[in-house]
């Protein structure tokens, strides 16, 4: 592709439908597969992602919040979509736009009946979320009989899936953990077979779920980080392709002084003459203050210029000093070469923060 003249985010679909296939390659015939795409895709274009990935055959769908769920319908998602945290406000457009709610409380169930009871539905799909060791959102084991109850009494609602989350499946010291959550989840669904007297499909495993643990498969795994090119481990990392390239330009190149300061509250001062150039970048995109001050850096002519001073709410400034560059050149702030992981790291967080935080302002480029 030509130079960037400006911010942008590059998005390639066929990396995405490398990392599809890289995954759907661990699982059995019969999977099903789920494609988180909750956070814009985990800031990238959930529309166009969601589209292509339904043109692959995905399965399934997730995202956070009812609204999400709502745009994918409006652009044209016609497969089940997930809802998984959703709240009471959001019910009537759940079952307004054909999305299937994840039901973790018993307030947030008695709710949901009411609501499809009131708009005269019968078997509407809804996915039981259970809590077997993160402790974030989920019914307890012990609810199991109670729920058995309440859906009894109607015919308003039909238990879809039963899930839960692992709490920690890409630290195989967290392996014994791990087991114990997967052993919990098989118990609450032998109870449910049990009172039930037929099984729901059930889902546990999340990226690093799917490699790591392949016997706790099940019916269905959810993928989302592993889409977007990332394995949470050095090794795995190497089999997936980063589907995202942050681009800028460089606006204008500074000759500093031994002594001077760079940005904000003076907070880099130089200890001898150097070259800055200024990014139009900043905080309100995407790249916080924590990558500030010699911790984050982009690249420029192939090599590392680290951001000094406090980052801007729309501006970064770099040293430069021996790279070979000019006013108008082309800035990688992260790729598949430069990875968003690398840079996160740099910063003491995680690739999923920085992706997911990429600003809605960045322009968009999907190479097809």
């Amino acid at each position: 592709m030509p130079k960037t003249q400006e911010t942008v985010l590059e998005i390639d679909l066929s990396a995405l439908k490398h990392n599809f296939e890289y995954l759907k390659s661990k699982l059995q015939e019969n999977t099903k597969f789920l494609a988180v795409v909750k956070a814009f895709a985990y800031g990238n274009d959930a529309d166009e992602i969601a589209l292509f990935l339904q043109n692959l055959d995905v399965d399934y769908f997730a995202v956070a919040y009812t609204g999400e769920g709502v745009a994918l319908r409006d652009a044209g998602i016609t497969k089940p979509i997930l809802v998984l945290h959703p709240l009471p406000i959001g019910f009537s457009s759940i079952i307004d736009r054909c999305l299937e709610p994840s039901i973790y409380n018993e307030k947030v169930l008695n709710r949901f009946m009411q609501i499809a009871s009131d708009k005269n539905q019968k078997d509407y799909p809804i996915h039981l979320k259970f809590n077997t060791g993160l402790n974030r959102l989920g019914f307890s084991e012990n609810e199991v009989e109670s729920i058995y109850s309440k859906l009894n009494s109607s015919n308003a609602v039909r238990i879809e899936s039963i899930f839960s989350h692992l709490a920690a499946s890409e630290d195989l010291s967290e392996k014994e953990f791990m087991l114990h959550q997967i052993n919990s989840f098989k118990n609450i669904s032998e109870k449910f077979k049990t009172l039930f007297g037929y099984q729901p499909m059930l889902h546990m495993c999340n990226t690093s779920g799917i490699l790591n643990y392949p016997d706790a498969h099940f019916d269905m795994v959810r993928s989302g980080i592993g889409l977007y090119g990332f394995g949470n481990s050095e090794k795995e990392n190497k089999n997936f392709r980063p589907i995202a390239s942050l681009k800028s330009v460089i606006s204008q190149i500074h000759d500093i002084d031994e002594g001077e300061t760079v940005g904000y509250n003076r907070a880099y001062k130089s200890a001898s003459s150097m070259k800055t150039a200024t990014i139009p970048i900043g905080h309100a995109d995407g790249i916080g203050r924590p990558y500030g001050n010699e911790k984050g850096y982009v690249i420029i002519s192939g090599k590392k210029a680290p951001i000094v001073g406090n980052v801007c709410m729309d501006m970064i400034m770099v040293n430069i000093t021996g790279i070979d560059c000019h006013e108008g050149d082309e800035v990688i702030v992260f790729d598949a070469s430069n990875t968003a992981d690398e840079l996160a790291h740099s910063a003491n967080t995680i690739s999923y923060e920085l992706i997911s935080a990429i600003s809605q302002r960045v322009k968009r480029i999907i190479k097809k």
